[in-house]
């Protein structure tokens, strides 16, 4: 099979193609790059030849012409792209900030800031695949992560996929936190969960191993809590009140006072960081001395980047460092390859993925897209039944589920008063006069 990686200059293109090659069943022979800047597709195409160096048989890679180049013959297509660019994500943060509203790249008036940019470029990209490759699976990694996949689908149906490794990474955690023997986890079989929601905003609500159901257990124990990053984020009291371990997003919203108070505080917005961590890498791996220098360049600005992960949101829930399990890095990659196995395999996994709804949750449309349980085969994912969700659950779902359609509807019609909806009608954002100013600024410094 053929792998097509959009944003291919990416800092973690590395991570998927390291999986390709720990693969024993090396699904992909060949691993194409598509990037629009050149100097930082040449550095990660270094890197991947270090990675391969010493392997037998490594997946081959080559760096694509154009995005026609990219897409004709591919089988599967991962679009990881960043519309503007760090410096994009930086006036998302800042802008909304300076109005007193939280500015963070997915959530917020920052997340639909960065929808709002990034929807027609994924709309051109969907529509190019259409032609070139129609046959293809995309896997949407692009954010925010559940806006962009709905619009792709608009093009392209079922046939793109939006991935996060959030959800995973809550499974896993809770697993081990809860005592849950670490060899169920490789055996799917052995594990069952019921995980519903939106991107960035779902709950897990139900997690067994052997037919043995570990949540109550694991919410009544202080101590077990205390043990994961989860736990120490929203407390053992508020995890209780809950019923439910909530994606490490919604401490924005349920803790948003307390985050808002950090990020307002902060020198340094994650968009800033990211902006100068990355330009530094990029020029220094462009002039280094061959590719295992750039290579241990990479690996020591990984660790770096994965140590201050979500330090806004740690700080104010008391302030604590990441687990060294959660430092490997990955995630991405590894949802993203057991996908593509699924489907090429018909295999019939389950993972948490972001597809379109049918059924699954009655209350919103049947083409919008949720992150749930999957089952995966050679049809694509299809959405499990989960059970009801609670009044709140429900309500914060549809409220972000409407903000994420009049994002869609803006950007694709260009439609101001839809732009102006999805903003106002955020729970971050506290007044349609913020939300104007917010939404005139924007397009004044794009």
């Amino acid at each position: 099979m053929r792998l097509t990686i959009l944003g291919g200059g990416g800092f973690r293109v590395p991570l998927v193609y390291r999986a390709l090659l720990d693969d024993p069943a090396r699904p992909v022979s060949e691993v194409t790059l598509y990037d629009t800047d050149p100097v930082r597709v040449r550095v990660i195409a270094g890197i991947l030849a270090r990675l391969a160096e010493g392997r037998p048989e490594p997946v081959a890679v080559r760096v694509a012409r154009d995005l026609e180049d990219a897409l004709t013959g591919a089988d599967f297509v991962f679009s990881a792209i960043r519309v503007g660019g760090t410096a994009g994500r930086i006036r998302d943060e800042r802008i909304p900030l300076s109005e007193g509203v939280l500015g963070q790249e997915t959530v917020g008036a920052g997340g639909v800031l960065y929808g709002l940019r990034t929807i027609p470029v994924a709309l051109r990209i969907a529509e190019r695949v259409a032609a070139l490759a129609p046959e293809a699976w995309v896997i949407n990694f692009t954010n925010p992560a559940g806006m962009v996949t709905e619009a792709m689908s608009q093009v392209l149906g079922d046939r793109v996929i939006g991935i996060c490794d959030s959800p995973v990474g809550l499974v896993r955690r809770a697993a081990r936190a809860a005592g849950a023997d670490p060899a169920a986890g490789q055996d799917p079989g052995r594990v069952s969960y019921d995980y519903v929601g939106l991107n960035h905003l779902g709950w897990l609500r139900a997690l067994s191993v052997d037919g043995v159901e570990l949540l109550p257990g694991l919410l009544a124990d202080d101590t077990a809590l205390g043990s994961f990053e989860e736990g120490r984020l929203f407390g053992a009291d508020w995890l209780r009140a809950l019923g439910a371990l909530p994606n490490e997003y919604l401490h924005y919203y349920y803790f948003r006072r307390e985050t808002l108070h950090s990020l307002r505080d902060t020198d340094e917005t994650r968009g800033e960081f990211l902006d100068q961590q990355q330009g530094r890498f990029f020029e220094r791996a462009a002039a280094a001395d061959g590719p295992e220098a750039a290579y241990t360049l990479w690996e020591r600005t990984r660790l770096e980047r994965e140590e201050t992960y979500m330090a806004h949101s740690r700080e104010a829930g008391g302030g604590w460092q990441r687990d060294s399990h959660d430092l490997e890095g990955g995630g991405y990659d590894r949802v993203a390859l057991a996908l593509m196995h699924a489907i090429a395999g018909n295999t019939g996994a389950r993972l948490i993925l972001n597809v379109r709804n049918g059924t699954t949750v009655p209350q919103l449309a049947p083409d919008a897209i949720v992150e749930t349980v999957c089952e995966v085969g050679s049809t694509g994912a299809r959405p499990l039944p989960c059970g009801p969700l609670r009044e709140d659950q429900l309500g914060l779902m549809l409220q972000v589920k409407a903000v994420e359609r009049a994002a869609v509807e803006a950007a694709t019609f260009k439609d101001r008063d839809a732009a102006l909806r999805a903003l106002a009608l955020h729970p971050l954002v506290d007044s349609p006069a913020v939300a104007a100013r917010i939404l005139e600024r924007a397009a004044g410094e794009e």
